[in-house]
């Protein structure tokens, strides 16, 4: 069962159909993209899932629960995580304190302590300032944990964000153009950091413009155009697509990218995300209170 189900969600702004009849599901521990050129309606399909805006029509399912009526915070309450599009961070803080804020605003709705998540740390049991540790050390920010976040570049800025989403336990987690600032090299890992989340059990629902990331790490896509989804399928269906290659990806442009996405990834060793592509070794297990780490 999936984890995210949308059916049939439209949205319009007066005369004008931004989003049409989309549908989309996000299974726990995988990885699904949603792809398309600008203007196609992603982020406003972002926005319709999270509750920010009110769809004309269309159900959004969260764990087989309808949160269409809930509004954005109780939606993210029962599980559903957000980065956006335009960076979205306390830039006067640390980097400690932007993840530290997403863990103080979960405790103030979360009923007693819980089990950290498998994708953090396997469940076992740990204090809230290791939680936080264990979010910097996933996303190798330890070093810049006392840094305000207005003094990094967009790329660790975005990985603050991200860190902060974590913090507040997602179920599942949808990511606007997360890779916007990252190099090359730090493309890289990123991926892997989201296949190693998703591996773990979380659900990812990936908005991003880097082609040869998405063809990496996700198993399943959808294609918007003009807010219509026009195709889904694996990396590789969606690759061959028509449809997709006239709208978005071009005749050469996705070739090319998936090319040089392999001449990456051929470099690394370890797991495979199941499209023949492969990943370095899994993080160090967490090790501090509360023993155990992901399995």
């Amino acid at each position: 069962m999936s984890v995210l189900e949308v059916r049939d969600l439209s949205v319009r702004f007066g005369g004008h159909l931004a989003v049409g009849g989309v549908d989309l599901d996000v299974d726990a521990g995988r990885i699904c993209g949603l792809i398309g050129p600008n203007g196609a309606g992603k982020t406003t399909t972002f926005n319709a899932i999270c509750g920010v805006i009110t769809p004309t029509s269309g159900t959004v399912t969260l764990d087989g629960r309808n949160v269409s009526r809930l509004s954005t915070h109780k939606r993210a309450r029962v599980g559903i995580g957000r980065t956006f599009q335009r960076l979205e961070v306390f830039s006067s803080l640390t980097v400690r304190d932007n993840v530290r804020v997403g863990l103080e605003i979960r405790k103030g709705w979360s009923r007693g302590r819980t089990p950290t998540p498998a994708f953090l740390a396997g469940g076992a049991d740990i204090a809230p300032a290791d939680e936080i540790e264990l979010i910097l050390q996933r996303l190798h920010l330890v070093e810049l944990a006392d840094l305000p976040v207005g003094s990094l570049p967009t790329g660790q800025a975005r990985l603050v964000e991200l860190g902060r989403a974590l913090a507040a336990r997602p179920r599942v987690l949808l990511l606007d153009e997360p890779a916007s600032g990252l190099d090359e090299r730090e493309t890289v890992d990123f991926g892997e950091l989201l296949v190693d989340l998703s591996r773990a059990g979380l659900g990812i629902l990936l908005v991003e413009h880097d082609i040869s990331l998405v063809m990496r790490v996700c198993e399943h896509l959808s294609v918007l155009d003009f807010g219509q989804v026009i195709a889904t399928g694996s990396p590789e269906q969606i690759r061959s697509n028509e449809a997709v290659l006239a709208a978005y990806l071009g005749s050469a442009t996705g070739d090319e990218d998936l090319v040089d996405a392999a001449a990456i990834a051929e470099a690394s060793v370890g797991h495979d995300n199941g499209n023949g592509i492969a990943y370095g070794a899994a993080p160090t297990p967490w090790t501090g209170p509360g023993g155990g780490g992901p399995t």
